[in-house]
């Protein structure tokens, strides 16, 4: 399917090739960095066109776009004519992805043996699926998962450094001088969140959550 925006033309036509070859070279770089193993087929261009001949083609990812699964790319030209069409394309993506190696229960802490590698295209996978072990070990499950399920990002979130009335360790730390002290956590906080602590004099400071229980101030 082609949406255009062109003037039309008669006699001119454009060799739908180049327009294919960018679009490839588009998908080529667009996938590179991904990982799997990336393949595309691009949707059909009408010879028959109106298109003014181009000599200097500019393909691009439309608002709304996907990277993998069904989706469009733009061509521009920017040289003699300007017109600008939309081809659809099919990207695939063939990675090994984490999924649950069991049933795994809402609030636990994933391990390395609660996972297992499973090989798909992503496209075809619910977006945000993770493919690094090291994204899922030591994180906690905000849902239960039943066996064989693929591990999305959303479903885990990191493990609290700082839990509500624990007593903590506040640093306090700038250019020549490092001062600690006591005190009580007053929020919980993931490592690097912003957490609270109430020192001993009734004092309530913010600062930097850090695993083991201690909350750093920078000055």
């Amino acid at each position: 399917m082609l949406a255009l925006s062109v003037p039309m033309s008669a006699t001119a036509r454009q060799d739908p090739a180049p327009v294919r070859q960018a679009i490839e070279d588009f998908l080529t770089v667009q996938t590179r960095g991904l990982p799997g193993t990336a393949s595309f087929v691009v949707g059909p261009i009408d010879p028959s066109n109106s298109l003014a001949p181009c000599s200097a083609l500019e393909a691009f990812s439309p608002p709304g776009a996907k990277t993998v699964g069904r989706t469009t790319v733009g061509v521009r030209c920017r040289a003699e004519a300007t017109w600008t069409l939309y081809v659809p394309a099919q990207v695939r993506v063939v990675a090994h992805y984490l999924a649950s190696a069991k049933p795994l229960a809402q609030g636990q802490v994933v391990t390395a043996d609660d996972l297992v590698l499973q090989e798909g295209d992503l496209g075809q996978l619910p977006a945000g699926v993770l493919t690094d072990p090291g994204l899922a070990v030591g994180r906690t499950l905000s849902a239960s998962l039943p066996a064989g399920r693929p591990v999305r990002s959303d479903m885990l979130r990191q493990p609290l450094a700082v839990l509500q009335g624990q007593s903590v360790k506040v640093i306090s730390r700038g250019p020549g001088f490092l001062v600690t002290a006591e005190g009580k956590a007053v929020t919980n906080a993931a490592d690097g969140q912003v957490a609270q602590a109430r020192l001993a004099s009734g004092q309530t400071l913010s600062g930097i959550a850090r695993p083991g229980g201690v909350v750093e101030i920078g000055y």
